[in-house]
């Protein structure tokens, strides 16, 4: 049974396998409180296919700072490992 993580968490055993992974609680936190977390199989398009507007946006949403400096390869990056 994963520990409750109060109303922070929405998905506290997403979060907890996360953690053991290595990803940082702000990291994990921000993966099992997304709507559909939890759940396989996203629609989602990758970051290639995406725009370098759309990436930048993704990028200011999780506060990615440098971001209005990049290419859309950095942006990537730059997502993938935030």
């Amino acid at each position: 049974m994963a520990k409750d993580h109060g109303n922070s968490i929405k998905n506290d055993a997403q979060y907890e396998a996360l953690r053991e992974q290595g990803m940082s609680k702000e990291k994990a936190a921000r993966i099992a409180n997304t709507p559909n977390s939890g759940k396989k199989g996203g629609k989602a398009p990758k970051y290639e296919e995406r725009t370098k507007e759309e990436l930048y946006q993704q990028a200011k949403k999780v506060d990615i700072s440098g971001r209005s400096k990049m290419n859309k390869r950095e942006l990537i990056n730059a997502l993938r490992n935030h």
